[in-house]
């Protein structure tokens, strides 16, 4: 079995008194995408800004492609192959797609599809998508879903997204997190069946 091409080991973060990241261990294989889903306030947002670098964990280690990333910067991260995107779902009317996409490599605004454009600008090892159909109205979503399809298998992607019909169209794994521990993780079919992601979250977001 191939190694895993980014791989957190018992990562924790606090705010104050509040624990978002609480002795987590997570791993995304060569070429899959890794779902991660859970109520507001789970703590997603905050993981992906620890594997990206703009938030550092308390304690814990985060390896990528083997290697301790864990004290990098974030545009150190980013030349080895770590590439994320942003909840933004905002652009300029009036200007034409290359000129948002310009302004949004300046000041990171953009939309979804800006914002996948220049993640997949620096040819990523692993893509790490925060809610990219957050937004979106059901066309855009759709076609976020075909490109994110196509895109499978060329690299890892890790995805965090509230939207449960992308999520399950797209995932190879899904990991469930709640107040800042994974619940359950593994395929789709599984997830889906686990009574605990049910009672927990599923329940009212498949409703």
């Amino acid at each position: 079995m191939a190694d895993a091409v980014l791989h957190l080991e018992k990562l924790r973060k606090s705010f104050g008194a509040l624990v978002v990241t609480d002795d987590l261990t997570f791993d995304v294989m060569p070429g899959e995408l890794h779902a991660v889903i859970g109520p507001n306030g789970a703590g997603k947002t905050t993981l992906i800004n620890q594997i990206s670098g703009l938030v550092a964990p308390d304690s814990g280690t985060i390896l990528f492609a083997g290697r301790d990333i864990s004290a990098l910067p974030t545009h150190a991260r980013a030349e080895l192959g770590l590439a994320r995107s942003f909840q933004v779902s905002s652009i300029l009317p009036g200007f034409s797609a290359l000129e948002n996409v310009a302004l949004a490599v300046q000041s990171r605004a953009g939309s979804s599809f800006l914002e996948l454009a220049i993640a997949l600008a620096l040819q990523p090892k692993v893509l790490l998508l925060d809610e990219p159909m957050a937004g979106t109205g059901r066309e855009e979503t759709a076609r976020l879903v075909e490109v994110l399809r196509r895109l499978k298998g060329r690299f890892s992607v890790v995805l965090v997204e509230h939207d449960m019909t992308a999520v399950f169209a797209l995932a190879d794994r899904i990991s469930v997190l709640i107040y800042g521990r994974i619940l359950a993780s593994g395929t789709p079919a599984g997830v889906r069946a686990d009574p605990r992601v049910v009672a927990a979250y599923l329940g009212d977001e498949m409703e």
